[in-house]
């Protein structure tokens, strides 16, 4: 359209405007345009755009317009113009008869808050996907920079009230080596009267660097604090529920200053970190009472003359999950001994109380009656339902039976039942592997207390290894007890000849990798003269 025929509507609509020819020589801007631009139109007009804005060069802006003048076909483009105007903008670029309209309006508080929700998302999800607050924090201040600071530092407060910095990063990567060296050595230097320690006492602090510079004494943090030349900074606490358990300090270079809406972020971001922290040690301290509490019910096994005996328990990975495994290992008045194997149904406290009662039980109808594994679980059975114990479990037991003549051979006799728990696992002298029995499903204890247990028997020789295990050991999400017991097998193939210490700490780093997703027990016997 003819210029002078919108004059008066361009002037006065509040989008900015402007307006350059076939040359790309700018022809015209409008008031709502300068005050976007931050330029006078008499500095503007009559000079090429590029020269003006040389960013633009290479850039979506430039790229979309040069398009428009090719095809005649307009298009809208949203991209960032850096220093020094340092703003997002959408611009609708418009065919003209002598060159190019252009419309715009800016988008930057829009695109910040954004990308400072995409930030509080970002911080949200590294903070849900561990409960190790030691790997997630370190990770937090990358995830900060240079949306809400130019580089940052992040402290938390140990078990024993320690403060220390676990997280840094800078937007500089030039940089990024001095915060590294200024966080290990900055809080030694500061005194009681430093931001770091007023946010510990739960105050948000914003100070200049000049400040923070003069509190610290000579030496390497106060060296490090001038050449990282940092004019500003904010100082959050990480409160957790009733207490601070961290800082959050955000550090600005040059004139920038922490903004009104950097401040808002900073604080929920700070708030997040503090809950994180909050649940991290509540989930500690959780899976903490609920192991000690399995493993005062679990004491150590007795050591039998003609066998050496080695058990290992570990906690499942989730707290919750911690509860009924048992293991035991015990001389009968005969002088056998006998080996027990368990897990309660459940996995919380009240299956870790289930299973101290019923390891109680056995061990007395045991080492009273000097009956066989059958027996002993018939007895066991009966007494559940006796004493009303609404529970379920599943059990193997094994007694070590040896004549003396069986003792002059160096073999011993191993008589063993099952309730709906895995066999066990022979490890032959050399090195051979035998599984007793096919997981039949036998029934579980507490179901029908008149079940007839049935009893099978094995002679195994001198250096015999016989393992005991519940399910946590080879049970995997994403794969059925099949595949387990054949990654057991092969494992325990492979170490049968370590010493049975060794043995059972490879099984257990092999099969769960530190990480059970459900409680494992493990007792491993290595019969001997």
């Amino acid at each position: 359209m003819p210029w002078r025929a919108g004059e008066r509507v361009v002037e006065s609509m509040p989008v900015g405007f402007m307006s350059v020819d076939q040359d790309w020589v700018i022809t015209h801007v409008n008031p709502a345009g300068e005050r976007l631009v931050m330029g006078s139109r008499e500095e503007l007009v009559g000079r090429e755009y590029w020269s003006v804005y040389p960013e633009n060069v290479d850039s979506d802006f430039g790229r979309t317009f040069r398009k428009v003048a090719e095809t005649g076909e307009s298009a809208l483009v949203e991209a960032f113009y850096p220093h020094p105007l340092n703003r997002w903008y959408e611009v609708e670029a418009v065919k003209a008869s002598d060159g190019l309209m252009l419309y715009f309006t800016d988008v930057t508080e829009r695109r910040v808050a954004q990308e400072r929700l995409a930030m509080l998302a970002r911080v949200s999800a590294e903070l849900a996907g561990t409960l190790d607050a030691g790997i997630g924090m370190s990770r937090i201040p990358r995830l900060l920079v240079p949306a809400i600071g130019d580089w940052c530092v992040l402290t938390v407060v140990d078990d024993g009230g320690r403060p220390a910095d676990v997280g840094w990063w800078h937007a500089d990567p030039a940089r990024r080596s001095l915060v590294e060296r200024y966080a290990a050595v900055r809080l030694d230097a500061m005194p009681v009267s430093s931001p770091v320690v007023q946010a510990l006492m739960g105050e948000t602090v914003v100070s200049a660097s000049a400040d923070v510079v003069d509190l610290l004494p000579p030496g390497e943090a106060r060296e490090l604090a001038l050449l990282l030349g940092v004019t500003s900074g904010v100082t959050l606490p990480l409160r957790g529920r009733g207490r601070t358990l961290g800082v959050l300090t955000l550090y600005f270079d040059g004139l920038r200053t922490p903004s009104a809406a950097e401040l808002t972020t900073g604080r929920e971001v700070a708030d997040r970190v503090g809950l994180a922290l909050d649940n991290a040690r509540l989930f500690t301290e959780q899976r903490k009472l609920a192991e000690e509490l399995q493993r005062s019910l679990l004491t150590g096994p007795v050591q039998f003359d003609r066998a050496e005996v080695v058990v290992r328990y570990t906690p499942a990975a989730v707290a919750a999950r911690v509860g009924g495994d048992w293991y035991d290992a015990f001389l009968q008045p005969s002088g056998s001994m006998m080996v027990v194997i368990g897990d309660v149904v459940g996995h919380d406290t009240a299956a870790a109380a289930d299973m101290g009662q019923l390891r109680a039980l056995l061990r007395g109808i045991a080492t009273y009656s000097d009956a066989g594994p059958g027996e002993v679980l018939r007895g066991l059975d009966a007494s559940m339902a006796q004493l009303q114990l609404a529970t379920y479990a599943t059990a193997a037991v094994a007694r070590f039976e040896q004549t003396p003549a069986e003792a002059a051979r160096a073999v011993t006799r191993m008589r063993w039942t099952n309730a709906g728990h895995l066999p066990p696992l022979v490890i032959h002298p050399d090195g051979t592997l035998a599984a007793l029995a096919e997981w039949k499903g036998e029934l579980l204890l507490g179901v029908d207390a008149s079940v007839r247990r049935e009893e099978s028997v094995v002679t195994l020789d001198e250096g015999t290894t016989v393992l005991l295990f519940t399910d946590g050991l080879i049970e995997r999400r994403d794969a059925d007890l099949d595949e387990g017991m054949s990654r057991l097998r092969e494992a325990a193939a492979e170490l049968a000849g370590a010493p049975l210490d060794v043995l059972c700490d490879e099984l257990v780093d092999r099969l769960v990798h530190g990480q059970p997703e459900d409680d494992v027990a493990l007792v491993a016997v290595r019969l001997r003269r």
